[in-house]
C-alpha cells in the first residue's frame, strides 16, 4: 500500500499521483463476484423527484454497485479471506468473504487483513482485526470502524478510507465512542462495530492532477461565486475583485454558509457528549 508518483510527461502527469494497489489481490478472484453486483443508475446529483440537489455532479464513468454487507449477521460462522477488491463507489477496499457455509459476502476491508485471514462475528468472537463484536465486548482504547447506530440496522458510522473510531468509556448500557471528527457519541453498547481502522489509509494524499481525472469520477467543475454576476450570486457583481461581502458568505439562494451550523436534531442531541466544533456558531 503506498502511492504511485508520475514522471511529468506531460503538464496533466506532472504532481499527478496515484495508488499503487499492491494491497488489491490478482488473478482470477480480482474480478468482482457477479452474485454481489448491482446495477448502479446515474443520477447526477437529483433526488426522486428529478431536481438536483447536490450541485457539481454528472457524468463519470460507469460503475456496478458492489452489495457491501454491513449488517455482518452470520453470527457465529467462520468466514475466510478470499480476495482484497477495488471498489469504484467507495474510497475503502472491500474484502470478499467465504463463510464455512459456502456463501460469500463483501466487507470493507480494514487495515492488515489479509488473504486467507480468518475473521467471525458475534459476541464470542475475540476484538481482533475483522471481528464484528458488540461494542461492550471491545475492550477501551480499541479502534473501531462501521459502526451502527442501532442495534440490527448495519453499520452507518466510520466507513471511509483510513477512518477509525475509539472506544473512550463505558457508562450504564451505552458506550462513549470518539469518532473521526473529534466528536464524542453515546452508542448503545448492544450495537455492533468490526475491529480495526478502515485500510487504504494513503487515500487522502493522492493527488488529481488534472481536471479531466475528477470528470472521471462524476465532478463538474466548479465555480466561484465572486466570479459570477450579482443575479447569479450574492458573492458576484463589483468592479474588480471585491471580497464575498458582509455579515457572512452567503450560498446561491442568500442562506449563510462557511460555519454555519446545519444540524438540527432535537431527538439525538441527548447522545453527543462532546461536540466536533463549538455550538456558539
Amino acid at each position: 500500500m503506498g502511492i504511485r508518483v508520475y514522471k511529468p510527461t506531460s503538464a496533466g502527469r506532472r504532481g499527478m499521483t496515484v495508488s499503487d494497489f499492491q494491497e488489491i489481490t490478482k488473478g482470477p478472484r480480482s474480478a468482482p463476484e457477479r452474485a454481489l453486483l448491482r446495477p448502479l443508475r446515474k443520477r447526477a446529483g437529483r433526488n426522486f423527484r428529478g431536481k438536483i440537489t447536490v450541485r457539481r455532479r454528472g457524468g463519470g464513468h460507469k460503475r456496478r454497485y458492489r452489495i457491501i454487507d454491513y449488517k455482518r449477521d452470520k453470527i457465529g460462522i467462520p468466514a475466510r479471506v478470499e480476495a482484497i477488491q477495488y471498489d469504484p463507489n467507495r474510497s475503502a477496499r472491500i474484502a470478499l468473504l467465504l463463510y464455512a457455509d459456502g456463501e460469500r459476502r463483501y466487507i470493507i476491508a480494514p487495515l492488515d487483513l489479509t488473504v486467507g485471514d480468518s475473521v467471525l462475528s458475534g459476541p464470542d468472537a475475540e476484538p481482533r482485526v475483522g471481528n464484528a463484536i458488540p461494542i461492550s465486548s471491545i475492550p477501551q482504547g480499541t479502534p473501531i470502524h462501521n459502526i451502527e447506530l442501532q442495534p440490527g440496522r448495519g453499520g452507518q458510522l466510520v466507513r471511509a478510507a483510513g477512518t477509525s473510531a475509539q472506544v473512550l468509556a463505558k457508562e450504564g448500557s451505552y458506550v462513549q465512542v470518539r469518532l473521526p471528527s473529534g466528536e464524542v457519541r453515546l452508542i448503545s453498547q448492544s450495537c455492533f462495530a468490526t475491529v480495526g481502522q478502515v485500510g487504504n489509509v494513503e487515500h487522502g494524499l493522492v493527488r488529481i492532477g488534472k481536471a479531466g481525472r475528477n470528470r472521471w469520477l462524476g465532478r463538474r467543475p466548479s465555480v466561484r461565486g465572486s466570479a459570477m454576476s450579482p443575479r447569479d450570486h450574492p458573492h458576484g457583481g463589483g468592479e474588480g475583485r471585491t471580497p464575498i461581502g458582509m455579515p457572512s458568505p452567503k450560498s446561491p439562494w442568500g442562506k449563510k454558509t462557511l460555519g454555519k451550523r446545519t444540524r438540527f436534531n432535537k431527538r439525538t442531541d441527548k447522545y453527543i457528549v462532546r461536540r466536533r466544533v463549538s455550538k456558539k456558531r
